[in-house]
């Protein structure tokens, strides 16, 4: 099932999630809904709060941006990202492993809205996976960049709160208020 977004606005979106205790049948089917959500819209990741959830949860599947590569290590090996899609992360931990590196970001809440953002190229995740059992690797490139942008989201950080705030928002600020005040006018 199509789950409607969240857009800039919706005070959901600023919540942290509550930590996910356990995968029940109704979280699997929750998940589920949110890949074809994501599916729908075209994205690589869902954070639970876009679609109206403030939980720890996050839905990603890389595969189709074949134009901005990703790199996966698992227990210290060499591995094919595309092996861990579709992921999902309940209750992520992430680590920053390098130096940061700006790089182009969208979201699935801001419409045609894009910016760069600065962010370690590459990261270690701890988290519990869709079927409840711990998962850890180290990734880069664009996973690395969607891990951090949707682990953001599950605390109630937004990717325009990572943008350099006297290039990039200035130029966005009348798409950004318009936006928010389109979903401020639908909640009421």
């Amino acid at each position: 099932m199509i789950l409607p977004l969240t857009y800039y606005g919706n005070p959901v979106l600023r919540k942290k999630g509550a930590l996910v205790e356990s995968v029940t049948p109704e979280l699997e089917e929750f998940i589920e809904n949110m890949f074809e959500t994501m599916e729908e819209y075209r994205g690589i990741g869902l954070a639970a709060q876009q679609v109206g959830r403030a939980i720890q949860l996050t839905v990603i599947d890389v595969r189709t941006a074949e134009n901005r590569p990703s790199t996966l290590e698992i227990d210290g090996e060499e591995a094919d990202p595309n092996s861990l899609m579709p992921l999902v992360l309940i209750n992520p931990e992430v680590t920053p492993l390098n130096d940061p590196v700006i790089g182009p970001e969208g979201c699935l809440s801001f419409p045609e809205i894009y910016g760069d953002v600065t962010r370690p190229e590459q990261v270690r995740v701890k988290a519990m996976g869709g079927c409840g059992k711990p998962i850890e690797f180290v990734c880069g490139g664009l996973l690395a960049r969607c891990v951090q942008h949707e682990t953001d989201h599950l605390h109630g950080i937004l990717f325009i709160d990572r943008m350099d705030r006297t290039s990039k928002t200035d130029e966005l600020r009348e798409d950004l208020e318009l936006l928010q005040k389109e979903t401020k006018a639908a909640l009421e």
